[in-house]
């Protein structure tokens, strides 16, 4: 089918959400089945023990250990709110920041860092007008409140913004009224995938809410074939991405395809696929791309290429160049527990 389709519903028992577009999965929440602190978490922790030389304190959590960067100031025993920024990785203490954040479908609360802002992808005069209207009558005086309109608030009902604008003001003064405390104590929960679906995809053509939409729509298939490393790419090349406990690797090759220009198809093909694959297997962290063998002058037109098809993908990516070895680096962020441990 054309277009894009949101299905919601269960897989293994755990809530889950897939976006299709023109019938290829293009995005995947399932939850995981442990119950540790989830990427947006709010907590207020109880500092541990400073790390010196790296700016960093060990705190408290009700389920364990977590590190807090940038830790300046802080002192053992005393109360800290935090945030959860991505999943941990085994047997390391879960990443956290100072710089919380209350995020929903159309605004972001930011305590501490006031002003209005929207974002840059709403380039419509009129429409950041209104948006500017909507803010300033929601949010009153503010103080030292600030807030980010994000994108989805251009096609929202002025109600809808308004309200939502509300609700995560009242939900930070909320947090902030009891960020002191002698123990531990979680907050505000992160998002399930049902929640995360609603507040981080755009308006689908078709939402699927019923009970065995994953059947129907063939999203049980599509993740079976994301638990092969195997990605077949245009043109009858293939790769592998494998993820390792130091890093994920990714090895192109270019199959049956002996041309001179085979080795650049193949990778431009990889390059286009890329994010969609890191983004539905789970993916984060150090990322090393084994190429197929092309000149050194095609290297900038496959950088062009990797480049754009990472700006539209909303997980942090940073593109680290090249080795001495010829491989390609990327740094992305763990927003999301990899699919391989999801589904065993």
């Amino acid at each position: 089918m054309k277009g894009s389709i949101v299905v919601l519903d269960e897989w293994g028992g755990r809530k889950a959400a897939a976006r299709l577009v023109d019938g290829a999965l293009d995005d995947l929440l399932i939850d995981a089945k442990d119950d540790g602190p989830r990427p947006g978490a709010i907590y207020r922790a109880i500092c541990d023990r400073p790390v010196k030389g790296q700016g960093g304190m060990f705190v408290r959590l009700p389920e364990g250990s977590g590190f807090l960067r940038g830790a300046r100031g802080l002192k053992p025993g005393e109360p800290v709110l935090v945030q959860v920024t991505g999943w941990a990785e085994g047997g390391k203490a879960v990443p956290l920041t100072a710089r919380v954040l209350f995020k929903s479908r159309y605004a972001i609360v930011t305590p501490e860092a006031p002003g209005i802002n929207i974002s840059r992808r709403i380039r419509d005069e009129e429409i950041r007008v209104r948006l500017l209207e909507i803010a300033h009558e929601a949010m009153g005086e503010g103080g030292t409140t600030g807030l980010i309109l994000r994108s989805e608030a251009a096609d929202g009902a002025g109600e809808d913004v308004f309200d939502d604008i509300v609700a995560m003001c009242e939900l930070a003064e909320a947090v902030l009224a009891d960020a002191a405390g002698e123990q531990p104590e979680l907050l505000v929960d992160g998002p399930d995938a049902h929640l995360a679906a609603w507040r981080d995809w755009p308006d689908p053509d078709l939402l699927e809410e019923t009970p065995g939409g994953f059947t129907r729509h063939g999203v049980d298939e599509m993740i079976q074939v994301l638990s092969s490393a195997e990605v077949a790419l245009k043109g009858g090349s293939f790769a592998f991405i494998e993820p390792t406990r130091a890093l994920v690797a990714v090895d192109v090759n270019t199959g049956g395809d002996t041309t001179p220009a085979a080795g650049l198809k193949a990778n431009i093909a990889l390059a286009r696929l890329l994010p969609r694959q890191l983004r539905v297997r789970g993916l984060g962290g150090q990322i090393t791309l084994d190429l197929a063998p092309m000149p050194k002058k095609d290297r900038r037109q496959f950088e062009q290429i990797l480049k754009a098809a990472f700006r539209a993908d909303p997980v942090e990516t940073s593109l680290a160049g090249w080795t001495p070895l010829g491989h390609y680096e990327l740094q992305r962020k763990r927003e999301r527990r990899p699919l391989q441990e999801v589904l065993t």
